[in-house]
């Protein structure tokens, strides 16, 4: 057997913000997301924090939200204070570096949506003509904060499905 004993799938994708609040409206107004529950602040006086998260031992973890998202993968947003937090956002070209993508139906007027609520995007919608990704539409665009995610949309499918059974994940079809 490859792989983990018992794996579904990916439950939540877990990411830190400077400002939880501004990073829940913007998901929950902006995005549409839903709010499902919080948790915090936690800390500890010993090295508990380093040991089972990876942090300072004296950080603080000040609020936790789990947001679901669509069909697609649930958020877990944290807001720390840490002696040696880093609060630069990596650009996708640096290691850790990352972004969310969004599946949407009408790239147009999903980018107008974001552009009337104040998010940066990042060049124009680019569509590919050819190779394995051919059909998909992406475009970048930053959230107040500086995280980097995209839209992307393929209401026609991508290309690679002409030659293989093979199938990514879908959100506009989860159990496909």
């Amino acid at each position: 057997m490859r792989g983990l004993p018992g794996l579904r799938g990916t439950d939540h994708i877990g990411f830190t913000v400077p400002d939880i609040d501004e990073a829940v409206r913007f998901f929950v107004d902006v995005i549409g997301c839903i709010r499902v529950y919080e948790l915090g602040p936690f800390q500890a006086d010993d090295d508990w924090m380093a040991r089972q998260l990876n942090v300072d031992p004296r950080a603080i973890m000040k609020k936790l939200v789990f947001l679901r998202c669509g069909f697609g993968s649930n958020f877990e947003i944290f807001q720390y204070i840490a002696p040696d937090q880093r609060t630069i956002q990596p650009r996708n070209s640096d290691v850790g570096g990352h972004h969310l993508a969004f599946y949407v139906d009408d790239m147009d007027a999903a980018v107008r949506h974001l552009e009337a609520h104040g998010a940066r995007i990042c060049g124009a919608p680019v569509t590919r003509e050819s190779g394995p990704s051919g059909g998909q539409t992406w475009v970048y665009f930053l959230t107040p904060w500086g995280m980097q995610c995209e839209l992307v949309s393929f209401p026609n499918g991508k290309a690679y499905e002409r030659t293989t059974s093979l199938r990514l994940w879908h959100t506009a079809d989860p159990g496909g």
